[in-house]
């Protein structure tokens, strides 16, 4: 990496009193400059506890409006303003409240990749780290879980006391991970063990030997004696996996996981925005004081 351009970041970070924080999706180089790394609900844990007035988030765009959620009075910039998840607009207020009508005693659960005008109308928020005790400690008994279908389907078949309405929303990365292309890589390496998110679509998790976040993947392969590991999750990850783990070997399904937005981060764009502090995130009040709710109370319930 460019010294200069790092040295540079260190002192603006210093003079503007600023945190970085970013997503293991990002580009390596910024994940090295970064003040913290991690999934989803790692950040936003964390982007309660910092104590600069400034968050720089290194990620797509709902990050950093769950950031700016959780932190009313700091100042909440994005690397790239047009880093973006599709899948975070795969459902509407109109379809919630359509199915709100529908079902009595139900509870709508908001996966954090979601915009804050769903989470406005949602119930309870959750990352894919905590989805699991936070549904679970949900008292409703019908759960309407948006946006992603994969995801629910899976918290689904732990929860048989639970029942799910399913929404049509999906990661295209995650999706793009078939069945047919994790078997051939079992067969090319066949010491080696399947870690996927639970993003991915039911025949992939059940061809896998661990599901979980990527921050629990990273933990799994760490903590693992085996040596070799299909990798079912967004490339990025690699960047950590191979930081804890030098003596291990990673592997992709055998095509190039890759999330484009995730990719707009970069490190020469760190250094743009922090000479400007530029571009804010704004959101309009009504949203920050319902949006805020569901966020808050997925902090409690996945304690």
């Amino acid at each position: 990496m460019n010294e200069e351009i790092t040295s540079r970041i260190k002192a603006l970070k210093k003079e503007k009193d600023v945190v970085l924080l970013a997503h293991y999706y990002v580009d390596g180089a910024v994940q090295e400059i970064a003040d913290y790394v991690g999934d989803s609900f790692y950040l936003a844990k964390v982007a309660t506890k910092v104590k600069e007035s400034n968050i720089l988030f290194a990620g797509v765009s709902f990050m950093g409006e769950s950031a700016k959620l959780l932190n009313p009075s700091k100042k909440v910039v994005m690397v790239d303003a047009s880093a973006d998840c599709p899948m975070a607009h795969m459902v509407t207020k109109e379809k919630i409240a359509q199915v709100r009508a529908e079902y009595d005693d139900l509870a709508v659960v908001c996966y954090v990749n979601s915009t804050a005008e769903i989470k406005s109308v949602s119930d309870v928020c959750v990352t894919s780290s905590n989805a699991l005790d936070v549904v679970r400690n949900t008292k409703a008994k019908n759960i309407f879980f948006v946006p992603d279908n994969n995801l629910g389907r899976y918290i689904a078949t732990k929860l048989p006391e639970k029942n799910f309405i399913f929404n049509d929303g999906f990661c295209h990365v995650h999706k793009s991970i078939v069945k047919e292309d994790v078997l051939k890589a079992k067969e090319a390496r066949p010491g080696a063990e399947v870690l996927t998110h639970p993003e991915c679509t039911m025949d992939v998790l059940e061809v896998s030997d661990f599901i979980g976040s990527t921050s629990e993947i990273i933990d799994y392969a760490t903590a693992s004696d085996k040596k070799e590991f299909i990798i079912c999750t967004e490339m990025g990850v690699f960047f950590e996996l191979m930081q804890k783990n030098p003596d291990k070997k990673f592997y992709s399904v055998g095509h190039r996981q890759f999330c484009p937005n995730m990719k707009l981060v970069t490190i020469d764009k760190v250094l743009n925005v922090l000479e400007t502090m530029e571009p804010e995130v704004i959101l309009p009040d009504d949203v920050m004081e319902t949006a805020k709710k569901p966020l808050e109370l997925m902090l409690e319930l996945a304690k």
